[in-house]
């Protein structure tokens, strides 16, 4: 499943669900797709994301032989920024944002 997040201030924000989902938990949401924040509570929700994320442990990449082909994983703090992104121009401009599953529209 993927998830679009939109917003009026900022492109579309298209990412994995179970990302999308673990993101949404993490600003005090339930992870419920679809669904919106309003204006005036994404300070709050941005706030609370930010400071989850640097709760997150950083990756380490192992020193297996049989993983030195293999790509590193992506931290969850970099699969974040474009919605942290999103959720700051939209707070900006006092924009409200929805997300939804699917594919972005162009």
């Amino acid at each position: 499943m993927l998830v679009t997040f939109r917003s009026k201030s900022w492109g579309n924000v298209t990412m994995f669900g179970d990302v999308a989902q673990t993101l949404l938990k993490m600003m005090g949401h339930s992870g419920t797709v679809p669904s919106a924040l309003l204006a005036k509570d994404i300070p709050a929700a941005l706030s609370r994301l930010k400071r989850e994320l640097a709760a997150v442990p950083q990756l380490k990449p192992d020193s297996k032989e049989d993983d030195r082909d293999k790509e590193p994983p992506v931290p969850l703090q970099k699969r974040a920024y474009p919605l942290i992104e999103l959720l700051q121009a939209s707070a900006n401009q006092e924009s409200d944002v929805t997300w939804e599953e699917g594919v972005p529209i162009p």
